[in-house]
């Protein structure tokens, strides 16, 4: 049936695209053709799993995951940066892939960060590093310059901010705005993708409804919400997708690593 739903599609043109705008919250992705970032960032919020971090991590998003809700992904880029130029949003570079790039509120990273930091002798250092940072600082990276002479640190307190987990090292002299105990996150989140592409693989031809994957009981590999993980493939085009009559087919990718 699978084959044959996929052929009916090609036959008459269906929308085909390795990419495709998922169901959004309200039903309609593109509201009045203007998308709202904002919006889609909280329902993804609402997908991550606050427990298996017993509540240490503030919740994070993959930008990417935004483009399975949005279909302009110019349009998504430039609000995105518009919140982070506002302060309400940090966007940080996670080390398992480039293109990968994790979005978190920043009154939420602010909380999550200094409740970390209660009763450490680093806690006087980070507070000053946040009260840099969130009210307009946009980067991804700070360099050596800009940390002595812009924000006015010293070396021993760039240290403590390392040791802290806000910066990890990029390379000498320079440092990545980082989200602390973050590690967990991204070895259960690689795990996840690996075991939901998987899944897409096995099924009939490759292929799978949307909703039928979304039903399907997680194994011991899936830490998070399917729908969490389904944002991820599609948003970042690891999966095909095709409308159908039946819903969105999600297509195995040949090439990606399961």
């Amino acid at each position: 049936m699978n084959r044959k739903r996929a052929l009916i599609a090609d036959t008459f043109c269906l929308t085909k695209r390795r990419r495709c705008a998922a169901d959004s919250v309200t039903g309609d992705s593109q509201a009045d053709g203007a998308a709202d970032i904002r919006s889609s960032l909280k329902y993804l919020v609402t997908l991550f799993s606050r427990k298996l971090f017993n509540d240490s991590l503030p919740p994070v998003v993959l930008k990417h995951q935004l483009y399975s809700l949005h279909n302009d992904k110019t349009a998504v880029d430039k609000q995105v940066n518009e919140l982070r130029e506002n302060g309400e949003l940090l966007m940080f570079q996670l080390g398992f892939d480039s293109e990968a790039f994790a979005l978190v509120f920043a009154e939420d990273y602010r909380a999550k960060v200094l409740q970390g930091e209660a009763g450490r002798g680093t806690l006087g250092t980070v507070e000053k590093f946040l009260a840099k940072l969130i009210p307009s600082c946009s980067d991804l990276s700070f360099n050596k310059e800009k940390m002595l002479k812009e924000f006015l640190f010293t070396d021993s307190e760039i240290t403590q901010l390392v040791k802290s987990g806000v910066l990890t090292v990029r390379d000498a002299g320079s440092w990545w705005l980082s989200i602390p105990n973050s590690g967990k996150f991204i070895k259960y989140f690689i795990k996840g993708r690996k075991a939901v592409l998987g899944m897409v693989k096995k099924s009939k031809y490759g292929e799978i409804l949307k909703t039928e994957l979304e039903g399907r009981r997680t194994t011991s590999q899936v830490k998070f919400q399917m729908k969490y993980h389904i944002h991820d493939i599609i948003g970042a085009e690891l999966v095909e997708c095709i409308q159908t009559t039946s819903g969105t087919l999600l297509r195995h990718v040949d090439g990606n690593v399961n």
